[in-house]
């Protein structure tokens, strides 16, 4: 077998129609576009999109309200429950036995997202945690996360556990705590102020003047 021998297979490749090319051609005349209309017409396509002269469906649908920050966080999310169950069932500590959420040497386990991660209630290390408060705790957690709910650090702390918040909410927390402490400092003094001013204590410009009068008149 040589070069020019090589042919396709049959059937695999069908012989190609050119339209417009006269009646006996089978595709002359109207070259199979039909008999007239818009699509019979030179660039007379249509768009996916149209619907016929109806209104359209981007028309139809209300107009998006809002917008998202930019500096917005993601969290994932935890009820508090499940951390409590997870606890219970001895799912964080290395040693099952020893109790719920304790390890080999018996101490506390803190529960933060490396720890939720390896127990699978959260999918990824990177992404920070926010604890919520559905479910009941039954066991002592010691839990530090990014962010949590009110309820879900009432429901810990009244179990005996203890809540260390990390990231942005701390910071936020301990200014809340800073100015109230100055608000407070500016109240106090406030008082003390105005009263020393009408008891007449710590005004030196009185004497002073009275000194240069007693002066003046004695030089007369």
């Amino acid at each position: 077998m040589k070069l020019h021998d090589l042919k396709p297979a049959p059937g695999s490749r069908k012989e190609r129609t050119r339209v417009g090319r006269g009646i006996s051609a089978g595709k002359g005349k109207t070259a199979g576009r039909g008999t007239k209309g818009q699509k019979a017409r030179a660039g007379g396509s249509i768009p996916a999109w149209f619907e016929g002269g109806q209104t359209p469906l981007q028309i139809r649908v209300p107009k998006l309200r809002g917008f998202k920050r930019r500096d917005r966080v993601e969290y994932q999310v935890v009820n508090v429950g499940r951390i409590s169950a997870y606890a219970a069932a001895g799912r964080f500590g290395v040693e099952p036995e020893l109790g719920a959420s304790r390890d080999s040497a018996g101490d506390p386990v803190t529960i933060n997202v490396e720890v939720l991660r390896r127990a699978g209630l959260v999918g990824s290390e990177r992404k920070p945690v926010k604890v919520l408060g559905s479910g009941d705790v039954t066991e002592r957690l010691f839990v530090a996360t990014d962010a949590i709910t009110r309820s879900a650090r009432q429901k810990i702390e009244a179990a005996g556990g203890f809540v260390q918040v990390l990231g942005p909410q701390r910071a936020t927390e301990e200014d809340a705590a800073t100015d109230s402490e100055a608000s407070t400092a500016v109240s106090v003094e406030g008082p003390v102020a105005s009263a020393e001013t009408e008891s007449g204590e710590g005004t030196e410009a009185v004497p002073e003047r009275r000194s240069r009068a007693s002066t003046e008149s004695a030089d007369s």
